[in-house]
């Protein structure tokens, strides 16, 4: 991306690794989160900031928002690629794009680690060449239901993939109570009641993995005078998505050859699983007895993995659902218009099941306009890797990569 434009924008929660990616490749920077007498000089004079070896890092620069502008005169000046390096936890509420970055900048999401950037996935089987048609075919690698739990518990934090799960877990909540009290302000300036953001964040982790609406959530964390008001919800989840702590999942929108109608909510999911586990405040083991809450907390792992390994292909990932409740739980749709369909099953039990129905979701799309699926596949939590005689491939999340 350096190479393609004038400066790089990375975004993406805290303690994703934004800021040690982003040092790797910078000649200079400036750390506006720790930094405060460069805070104030950017207030005074923006364009100070801006003067080092390049490409410079700008860390944090939402914190000084007018960087937007003097980066991009910046860019529009040079007619070299790769001068600035931006990086944000959270996005301004005044979007920066009415001053369109359009040939100046490019935009890369990060995400927690995925299994197989944290070294957990054998890497076997890689979801660029499954779209491309590739052979399935892994080893089993060595997972059981309680290395699932512990990884879903942990996540993908750089700086907690080393710890024991309960330290992680304890560090994760202070991560969520940090974000209800203070984040949150720093997004827009408003204050919100840090007790009723948190019981929004329990109410979408109860939820996670399914299509609750804002009505919902409200009466679910509503007191003894009743739900709050929804448009509070709708309010406290735009902001956590701007702090990049949710992260929805969009419903997909093919042509049907079918009178099912097509359903658009979003299925709510958090950056990573771990914070759902965090905000639920329940301790991993409890979930081996609590069947249906693991299944949706592995549903997460895995949408947390694809979307990383989706985008290196230059994918995206959407859910399926339509009005006969025929679903799929991931679909992973290519630029070029190529496009997968995905079940995830915890257990290779189910695998079967899950077989069937991506068959239907593939008997329903309108071939001429969408093409064949290229892949098919069931995402299981431990077993082997291979196709079916159907032609339903089974991935185990543990062999899996981009």
């Amino acid at each position: 991306m350096l190479a393609a434009t004038g400066a790089v924008l990375i975004e993406g929660p805290r303690g994703c690794g934004k800021t040690e990616t982003a040092r790797r490749a910078a000649a200079s920077e400036v750390r506006l989160d720790v930094d405060d007498s460069a805070r104030s000089a950017g207030e005074l004079a923006p364009e100070l900031l801006l003067e080092g070896a390049r490409p410079r890092l700008l860390d944090e620069w939402q914190l000084v928002p007018a960087l937007w502008n003097h980066v991009r005169r910046a860019v529009d000046a040079s007619s070299s690629p790769g001068q600035f390096i931006l990086t944000g936890s959270a996005v301004p509420v005044d979007d920066v794009t009415r001053h369109s970055g359009a040939l100046r900048f490019s935009r890369l999401r990060m995400r927690p680690m995925s299994l197989s950037e944290a070294g957990t996935s054998s890497g076997e089987i890689s979801l660029s060449d499954l779209l491309a048609g590739a052979e399935v075919r892994a080893a089993d690698p060595g997972l059981g239901i309680k290395d699932v739990v512990d990884l879903i518990a942990r996540g993908g934090w750089p700086s907690l993939l080393g710890r024991p799960v309960a330290n992680a877990q304890a560090a994760l909540r202070g991560y969520l109570d940090e974000t209800t009290r203070v984040d949150l302000r720093r997004v827009d300036g408003v204050a919100r009641d840090p007790r009723n953001v948190a019981r929004v964040i329990r109410s979408i982790a109860r939820n996670v993995g399914t299509a609750v609406s804002a009505r919902a959530i409200a009466a679910d964390v509503g007191g003894a005078d009743g739900p709050i008001d929804h448009h509070t919800v709708i309010d406290y989840v735009s902001a956590l998505t701007r702090l990049f702590v949710i992260e929805d999942l969009p419903a997909w929108s093919p042509s049907l050859r079918s009178r099912a109608a097509l359903r658009s909510a979003v299925k709510r999911f958090f950056v990573d699983p771990s914070l759902a586990i965090a905000a639920l405040q329940v301790a991993p083991d409890r979930l081996l007895r609590d069947v249906e809450t693991l299944g949706f907390l592995f549903e997460s792992l895995v949408i947390r993995d694809l979307r990383i390994y989706a985008q290196a292909a230059g994918g995206s990932v959407y859910h399926y659902r339509d009005s006969s409740e025929l679903e799929a739980d991931a679909i992973v749709e290519l630029a070029d218009g190529r496009w997968a369909a995905f079940e995830v099953k915890i257990g290779p039990g189910s695998v079967d099941q899950a077989a069937t129905s991506l068959l239907r979701v593939a008997e329903r799309i309108d071939l001429d306009r969408h093409g064949a699926p290229v892949a098919l596949a069931v995402i299981t939590g431990w077993g082997f890797g291979y196709r079916r005689p159907d032609g339903v491939s089974v991935l185990p999340i543990g062999a899996l990569a981009s």
